[in-house]
């Protein structure tokens, strides 16, 4: 499955906010620096898909804020 993630990276508490449209939107508490805001949003998906961090890929967006990424939960 693929998501549209929007993410605010430096936000004081981590969190998955689902939109009316489908997408997410993921607060992160690290900021955009040497790709630990990509590694905390890939941990946080993990696991609220309840997957393992190596099923998912961003696809789209590696140093943008709109990502978009794909989830393999087979």
């Amino acid at each position: 499955m693929q998501k549209k993630v929007k993410v605010k990276p430096n936000s004081k508490i981590p969190k998955i906010e689902e939109e009316a449209d489908g997408s997410l939107t993921v607060h992160l508490k690290s900021p955009p620096v040497d790709g630990k805001a990509n590694e905390e949003l890939i941990r946080l998906l993990a696991a609220k898909f309840d997957v393992p961090k190596s099923c998912i890929k961003i696809k789209l967006g590696l140093s943008s804020r709109q990502k978009l990424v794909e989830i393999d939960t087979e």
